[in-house]
């Protein structure tokens, strides 16, 4: 099984508050694991115990910085 990536410590900051500190934790985490993963959402929502869909919802709404999902291929004939 692989390791998880684990995220950068954040730095105090008094202003996110604790939903703020929460949201920034998992979108480091997400974008991590999308990194170790080489952007395949599939393989880092595994990795993360998530259901793609899900995982898909959190990139968007806490505005992961992910790259571009590996292009699919196609059988050849």
């Amino acid at each position: 099984m692989a390791t998880m990536p684990v995220p950068a410590p954040l730095s105090p900051a008094p202003s996110l508050g604790y939903h703020g500190a929460v949201s920034e934790f998992k979108r480091r985490l997400i974008e991590a694991t999308l990194h170790q993963v080489s952007g395949n959402r599939t393989h880092a929502a595994r990795a993360l115990g998530l259901q793609r869909t899900y995982l898909l919802r959190l990139i968007r709404e806490l505005g992961v910085v992910a790259p571009p999902p590996p292009a699919r291929r196609r059988p050849v004939a």
